[in-house]
């Protein structure tokens, strides 16, 4: 995917507390021009923060937001963990350990760095997830006041989120993609039923020739249309 940055970026690594007593590293990536920007946390695939993260944060960050992305299997994985795309078993430790009160107080912490920064907006803060990140990035929106929230393909929202949906803060972007068969258009129907009962602002989106994964160009559901589409999407809905 050719990518044209509009702002000259720096990256780091930073270590945050978590309120369970745990250590959670997190890479950050932000415009270079001294500023004040908004803020953006980038939750993770079950396959960690790798290289198709992290160059997502560094996208995120070129179009002029404070990008972070928490490293979501620090109780389990060593620093820096990255799965194989194609040895899902591997990772399912890390997945399952990523409980929901575990994820609250990761969210926590993020948002809490973020919010503190003097480059971050502190009133413009909000999230995207994909995959597993897509489900934290739609519970993060009940935990903390988010600007706004997109989930890319968040499985699990339907079967154990659905109770948090009143709680959510900002509007919220639903990408799934129609080939997904892990999430069924029940699993979607049950969402935006969730949402509409709850008279929430959400735009839901169903890519129907994609796969679960289409975004990521490191795997092979890889679908480019849907990606430059679902990207544009995201930009807007997150400028709105």
């Amino acid at each position: 995917m050719e990518v044209v940055q509009k702002n000259e970026i720096v990256s780091d690594k930073i270590e945050l507390k978590v309120s369970d007593g745990t250590s959670m590293m997190a890479y950050v990536a932000r415009p270079r021009a001294k500023a004040q920007y908004p803020g953006l946390i980038v939750f993770q695939e079950a396959y960690g923060v790798n290289s198709h993260i992290r160059n997502l944060t560094d996208r995120f960050a070129a179009e002029g937001y404070v990008a972070i992305a928490p490293e979501l299997f620090h109780r389990t994985a060593p620093p820096g963990f990255e799965g194989d795309y194609k040895n899902f078993p591997s990772v399912m430790p890390h997945y399952q350990a990523v409980t929901n009160e575990a994820a609250t107080a990761d969210v926590q912490s993020t948002y809490e760095w973020l919010r503190t920064q003097q480059m971050v907006l502190s009133d413009q803060i909000s999230s995207v997830g994909y995959c597993m990140g897509g489900r934290i990035s739609f519970l993060a929106n009940a935990v903390v006041p988010l600007r706004a929230a997109v989930s890319y393909y968040g499985g699990g929202i339907a079967q154990g989120l659905l109770d948090r949906t009143g709680k959510l803060h900002g509007p919220a972007l639903m990408i799934w993609a129609g080939r997904d068969k892990n999430i069924t258009p029940e699993h979607r129907k049950a969402v935006t039923d969730s949402l509409d009962s709850a008279h929430k602002t959400y735009v839901n989106v169903v890519f129907s020739n994609a796969d679960h994964g289409f975004f990521c160009d490191e795997r092979a559901a890889y679908q480019p249309a849907a990606a430059r589409q679902s990207w544009a999407l995201t930009l807007e809905f997150l400028r709105s």
